[in-house]
């Protein structure tokens, strides 16, 4: 930093502004420091800025799974809001198990990471209460929480889930499979609500509902759903799955089978990901706004980390909606066909 201001004829506090606090130096000057950093390839050393008192300028974001392009999509979103306030983003990934959460967690403190934006799981409730224990900072997101002091931004999967059926409904279903993913995870509990829901307000039992629980929301689960659905003495007419992956595995399965979608099964996944529209046939999804999301939780946690800011906690439900494709169009009336009852 000496260096910097020795060349750029400034005090060294003025540079120290102008890495720290640009707003207030005057632009010719402000220009002129910069240049130089740029020509000395100057780079400051974090941990020593942190020792004096510094916000750190990484933040994280935790999230079950990276193959999951809806992960990807809430992660991207955390980064967006990362770049636009100048800083980095640290990605954990493996879900909330005890152990992967004390890793991330030691990660987190030891770096002196400013907070953490979490992506909801199975254990979740356990990361609240370990981040809370260690006083660090952070945003839940696709979760609504009460916690007092911490922010969420949610996604209704209610309306989603009641969306999607009511969808089918319309093109004449009557006998509906619910492809799921494990009931502990709050998401499928409430799309699966939704899907009950639409029933009822069509003044249809619940037993119209089918479901095909998995162990995991994979291709490959979805796949294996598939052929679980082939096996069926009574066959539903219309699939509803928990997300897109779960039915582009479905997909899988009733094309080695010789099925037609959507004329012999209808089709509509969650999420909308981006491989929903460039499927063999492409699928109906819910779409839920995952970077949209995953921007808002960033805000939130740089609002509620930055000294000096004003900061009150609070939660945010996105509403997802419905993006209809062929999957799920059906050309001719619904009807019983040969194997289905």
């Amino acid at each position: 930093m000496k260096e910097v201001a020795r060349l750029a004829g400034v005090s060294l506090g003025t540079v120290s502004n102008v890495l720290n606090q640009p707003e207030i130096v005057a632009t010719d000057t402000r220009a002129r420091v910069l240049e130089v950093i740029r020509s000395l390839g100057y780079v400051r050393v974090e941990g020593a800025r942190q020792l004096r008192g510094w916000a750190s300028r990484m933040m994280a974001v935790m999230v079950l799974d990276l193959s999951n392009p809806f992960f990807t999509a809430l992660a991207s979103g955390v980064e967006q809001a990362a770049r636009e306030a100048d800083l980095g983003v640290l990605v954990c990934t493996g879900g909330h198990r005890a152990a992967e959460t004390e890793r991330h967690l030691s990660l987190i403190t030891s770096h002196r990471i400013r907070g953490a934006v979490l992506a909801s799981g199975e254990d979740i409730e356990h990361t609240v209460t370990e981040f809370g224990r260690k006083a660090v900072p952070f945003v839940l997101a696709d979760h609504h929480t009460s916690h007092p002091q911490a922010c969420s931004v949610g996604i209704d999967d209610v309306s989603g889930g009641q969306s999607a059926v009511r969808h089918l409904l319309e093109q004449g279903h009557r006998h509906i499979a619910y492809v799921a993913g494990p009931d502990s995870l709050r998401q499928v509990q409430d799309r699966r609500q939704g899907a009950l829901s639409a029933l009822r307000q069509a003044g249809i039992p619940s037993t119209a509902l089918t479901a095909l629980p998995c162990t995991d929301m994979t291709v490959g689960a979805g796949k294996d759903a598939g052929h679980r659905l082939l096996g069926l003495s009574t066959r539903p007419t219309a699939v509803f799955c928990a997300n897109d992956l779960l039915a582009l595995g479905l997909l899988q399965a009733l094309y080695e089978a010789g099925l037609r979608v959507p004329d012999d099964l209808a089709v509509v996944g969650y999420d909308d990901i981006e491989f929903a529209a460039s499927a063999v046939v492409p699928l109906t999804s819910v779409r839920r706004p995952a970077a949209d999301m995953g921007s808002h939780c960033g805000r939130m946690l740089i609002t509620d980390t930055t000294p000096g800011l004003a900061h009150e906690h609070s939660h945010l439900m996105l509403r997802p909606e419905l993006v209809v494709r062929r999957s799920s169009l059906v050309t001719s009336p619904v009807r019983v066909r040969p194997g289905q009852g």
